[in-house]
This record gives C-alpha cells, sequence and structure tokens, in this order.
C-alpha cells in the first residue's frame, strides 16, 4: 500500500467535504449555543450550567455523527452511481488505498469540525463563567471523536454495498444499538431460554459497544469515576482494531463488486 495515493485520496476527501457545506454545521452549533446562554438562566435557574454542559457535548455527539453517516455512506457510493470509480480503479490505485483513503479524509474532516465545535463550546463557557472539568470535558470529545471514526467505518462498509439511503438507516441503526449492546447482553442474561442467550451474546460480539466511548455522562454529572488510564487505553485500542476489522470487511467486498 502506498501511503503517498493514499495521502492523495485522503486530501481530495477533505477538500470536498469541507466545500460541501460542512462548515455551515458551525454556525448552527453557535447559534444553538448562544441561544442557549440566553434563555437557560430564564427558565432553568440554577442548573443552566448543567444543561449547558449536556447540551453542548450532546451538540458535539450529533453534529460528527451526521457527518460520520450522512457523509460516509455516500463517499463510495456516490462514486459508484457516478461510475467515477471506473478511472480511479483503473490507475494504479488498490481498492485498499481507495477505502483508506477515503475513511482518513472523512476521519480528519470530523477532527476539524469537532475542534472547532470544542472551542466554541469552551468559549460560551467560559464568557457565562460555568465552572467545568476541563479535563474530564476534553477526554468525553477525545472519545466521542473514536465513535464518529469508528462510524465512518460502519458508514463507509455499508456504502460500499447497498444505497445510500439503506446504508444511511443501517448506519445509525448500529449508532442505536451499539449504545444499547450492553443492555441486550444483559437482557439475555435475565432470561432462561439459551437461544435467546445466544442471540444477545452474538449481537454483543458483532454490535460495536459504543458505551465504551461514552464518557458524557462522567464528565457532566460525575455518574462515576472517570475509568482508570489503563481501562481508557484498551477502549481506544477497541474503538482502533474494531475499525481497522470494519476497513477491512469494506475493502473484501469493495474488491468483490464489479463495476
Amino acid at each position: 500500500m502506498s501511503f503517498a495515493r493514499v495521502w492523495v485520496i485522503a486530501s481530495n476527501v477533505f477538500l470536498e467535504v469541507i466545500r460541501d457545506r460542512v462548515l455551515y454545521l458551525i454556525a448552527l452549533f453557535a447559534l444553538l449555543m448562544l441561544a442557549t446562554s440566553v434563555l437557560l438562566p430564564e427558565v432553568a435557574a440554577g442548573t443552566e450550567g448543567k444543561i449547558t454542559l449536556d447540551l453542548g457535548l450532546a451538540g458535539i455527539s450529533l453534529l460528527g455523527l451526521v457527518v460520520a453517516v450522512f457523509v460516509g455512506t455516500g463517499l463510495i457510493n456516490k462514486e459508484i452511481e457516478k461510475r467515477t470509480v471506473l478511472v480511479l480503479i483503473s490507475k494504479p490505485v488498490s481498492r485498499t488505498e481507495f477505502i483508506v483513503g477515503k475513511h482518513l479524509g472523512l476521519s480528519a474532516v470530523i477532527a476539524v469540525l469537532m475542534g472547532l465545535l470544542s472551542a466554541i463550546f469552551l468559549g460560551v463557557l467560559a464568557l457565562n463563567g460555568i465552572e467545568y472539568p476541563l479535563e474530564s470535558i476534553l477526554l468525553a470529545i477525545l472519545f466521542t471523536f473514536f465513535e464518529m471514526v469508528l462510524l465512518t467505518a460502519v458508514a463507509l462498509l455499508f456504502g460500499v454495498f447497498t444505497s445510500s439511503l439503506l446504508a444511511t438507516l443501517l448506519a445509525f441503526a448500529v449508532y442505536l444499538m451499539g449504545h444499547l449492546s450492553q443492555d441486550i447482553l444483559a437482557l439475555g442474561r435475565l432470561s432462561e431460554n439459551p437461544a435467546i442467550q445466544r442471540v444477545t451474546n452474538g449481537l454483543y460480539l458483532v454490535l460495536p459497544d459504543l458505551e465504551r466511548l461514552n464518557l458524557r455522562n462522567e464528565a457532566i454529572y460525575g455518574m462515576q469515576l472517570i475509568p482508570e488510564p489503563l481501562v481508557l487505553v484498551s477502549h481506544i485500542l477497541y474503538a482502533v482494531l474494531y475499525t481497522v476489522l470494519l476497513l477491512a470487511i469494506a475493502t473484501l467486498v469493495f474488491s468483490r463488486r464489479q463495476f
């Protein structure tokens, strides 16, 4: 695999997506945070700090999810529908380089987007004099980024073999079920039916456990202590390995497609 070719593909994806009105999401988030800082003191006296933290982190996660899913599912599917993929794969570009380049390019967009949203979020907190645990907030945002990187790989995988609409629905389903995977496993353990237990265990093994990457409640409400550094590293490795596995499957499926 040539890193030079991967870099070219990733750079093209980055510039294309940045130009495709993604930065309007930053303005939308800024307006949301300003509206929150103005309206909340009037309706939620005494709790506006927690609510602002909650809305800010939720907004960063939601907008990152929108980009990862809606853009990710169309990155390859659009190339297939327009037949421009024929030009790309006819050149000395392997399908692995093509998939990895697309993923890295969109991941870079999400990194820039989340970085700018985080700066706006922290700026609004500072202007309103809201106290917050900076280390915990930044850690929650970092893990949200790894979650979006994983979901980008999910979106690319579905976009390889199905339509953009169906791929989007499937990616959102994985997001929702990924956050419920631990509950699904617990439900199976409560059941006395071995068949149900096998199904729930299988779902837990197949679906990504996205709750490993969700530190937002800990950062905002202090519901539990932030995990130990070794546990945090293991969660990051989990996200990275799962992402690599998804990209490998996407490459395998893409290599078997006939154009």
